[in-house]
């Protein structure tokens, strides 16, 4: 075979080699772009990229999809095994999370979502329509927004560990792994220790609520009036051996009856005005003029919160009056307590290690945030117009009118929430110790921290969640999300009240001195409903009630050493 011949079949070969891989490529092709790419089937050296891809059918993946740029789902989607979004995610119609599901960027759920496994949200995240987490643990990081009807059923303890005791003498007690009694319940008494000392005690006797807190003060909470519909309680409050006597509105909401702070006497609405309006000047008010210098609790708590150093209106000066009013009272419970910590610590050193995890606490030096600071001014802002708007409507002469209640509580009101459950309503300042949980865990809050309302509408044990935005050393970690009892909020919300009652008082005192400008008419006018004196017979009744509380929790370290459920 010459030379030719030969060049030519090798040509030939060339051809049909060519032909055989170049048809199965084209085939390969074309079923391609008529079928969206299988994540299962993806080479790892070679994935497809997904920049737009667009679902307008029922898609489920039952790998490991990752999304990485803008997803869009319209329809019903289903996704089984691990599922991570880094970009824009949007889901229209019914979308369904079976496994870990992470989205880090913008996502956005319009319809019915159910996620069930762990589910994590990095960025920005909105759900619109019903959206229901059933599982293990959800964790949104950013700024989450729920539109809709929102279900999480996982594991949330409103429990922190330890162990139920009965008592001897009738009732059971909760004692803390460390061996310290948590609480007490004992023939209609309900006995609270903090996790860090002080002790609150409540009962209900002869259609009283009696309550002690601390070991030297407390109150006696009666019926009073019916009003309009409303009842109106008071309570004579005992400490330091002086009596004060406060009148407080009954709400009923959820099966649970609240009470809410009720002055009894309004300022003229012309000074409320005034009082969230600016002064057009900045006031200097240093220290020396507030009167704080040398006192032991500006020493101790002057580097978590700076005054500020001008006022620019009546509000941002009465939100300085209100925070030193609860370091001062934080101050003094801590003085309080420090025999009962001392105590505490003492147990959990003999537990041998056997005690709670650790809650989460600040362990560093914190301080209040300019931020946080503000949300506490606007809150005042807002009650002032509140209160004038109330003032307003409230008119005064009919308190002789009003009949006394019956024995128990008067008429009971419309199904009205308390203003601490009140949308609007989202800061509070702490009044005094409590005790909350973090992730199933005991931490502390005390007078001058403060939270964040999360959810509007309280679960069975009548709490709520909230975020805690500022903490001292030693309290609840900045950030917590924690769960809060509505009762304990309202009693923020009612110290909160009380506290602006007394510092328009105050600026009543001080208008028109120091570069302060002069405020309108200062005049109080009588509230429809006013304060009974106050019930002397209360000073032996709460020492009656810490006697019985002390003997209670003899009984209940007894028998909590002796074992128990």
């Amino acid at each position: 075979m010459d030379r030719t011949s030969r060049s030519e079949m090798k040509l030939q070969k060339w051809v049909v080699l060519l032909l055989c891989l170049v048809v199965p490529a084209l085939a390969w092709g074309q079923h391609k772009t008529s079928a969206p790419a299988s994540h299962a089937s993806a080479p790892k050296t070679s994935a497809p990229s997904h920049a737009a891809p667009s679902h307008a059918a029922p898609q489920t993946h039952s790998s490991t999809p990752s999304h990485a740029g803008t997803t869009s789902h319209a329809g019903t989607t289903s996704h089984t095994g691990t599922t991570s979004h880094t970009g824009t995610t949007t889901h229209a119609g019914t979308t369904g999370h079976a496994g870990t599901t992470s989205h880090a960027g913008t996502t956005t759920h319009a319809g019915t979502t159910s996620h069930t496994g762990t589910t994590t949200h990095n960025g920005t995240t909105t759900h619109t329509g019903t959206t229901t987490h059933a599982g293990g643990t959800t964790t949104h990081t950013g700024t989450t927004t729920h539109t809709g009807t929102t279900t999480h059923a996982g594991t949330t303890s409103h429990t922190p560990p330890g162990r139920n005791v009965s008592l001897k003498g009738g009732g059971h007690a909760s004692v803390r792994p460390n061996g310290s009694v948590r609480s007490i319940d004992r023939n209609g008494m309900h006995i609270q220790n903090g996790v860090h000392g002080g002790r609150t005690v409540v009962s209900e006797r002869n259609g009283a609520r009696i309550v002690t807190t601390g070991r030297h003060g407390g109150y006696v909470q009666r019926a009073y009036v019916t009003r309009g519909g409303h009842g109106y309680y008071s309570r004579t409050y005992y400490a330091g051996g002086r009596y004060h006597v406060g009148l407080y509105r009954g709400y009923g909401w959820g099966g649970h009856t609240y009470y809410g702070y009720y002055p009894g006497v309004w300022y003229h609405p012309g000074f409320y005005g005034w009082g969230f309006q600016p002064w057009g000047v900045s006031v200097a008010w240093g220290i020396g003029a507030w009167g704080w210098g040398g006192s032991p609790w500006w020493g101790f708590y002057g580097g978590w919160w700076n005054p500020y150093p001008v006022y620019a209106a009546p509000y941002y000066w009465l939100t300085d009056y209100l925070i030193s009013q609860q370091l001062q009272a934080a101050y003094a419970a801590r003085a309080e307590a420090n025999a009962d910590a001392a105590a505490a610590d003492a147990e959990a050193s003999a537990g041998g290690g056997g005690g709670d995890a650790a809650p989460a606490a600040a362990a560093g030096p914190v301080a209040l945030t300019p931020e946080v600071k503000e949300a506490i001014a606007q809150e005042v802002k807002a009650q002032l117009a509140a209160q004038q708007a109330q003032a307003s409507q409230d008119s005064g002469g009919q308190a002789s009118s009003a009949a006394p209640a019956a024995s128990g509580a008067p008429a009971p009101t419309s199904d009205t929430p308390p203003p601490a459950l009140d949308p609007a309503q989202r800061t509070f300042v702490v009044d005094s110790n409590v005790t909350v949980v973090a992730n199933g865990q005991e931490c502390a809050l005390t007078s001058g921290d403060v939270i964040t309302r999360l959810t509007d509408t309280p679960d069975a044990d009548q709490t709520v969640n909230a975020s805690v935005s500022a903490t001292k050393k030693g309290d609840c970690a900045s950030g917590q999300t924690v769960v809060v009892k509505v009762d304990d909020l309202q009693e923020m919300y009612n110290h909160f009240q009380e506290n602006i009652t007394n510092g328009m008082g105050e600026l009543a005192k001080k208008q028109g001195t120091g570069g302060m400008p002069k405020a309108p008419d200062t005049g109080t006018q009588a509230g429809a409903v006013q304060p009974p004196p106050p019930d002397t017979t209360v000073a032996k009744t709460l020492q009656d009630q810490q006697a019985a509380a002390d003997q209670a929790e003899t009984d209940a370290k007894a028998d909590a050493s002796g074992g128990g459920q």
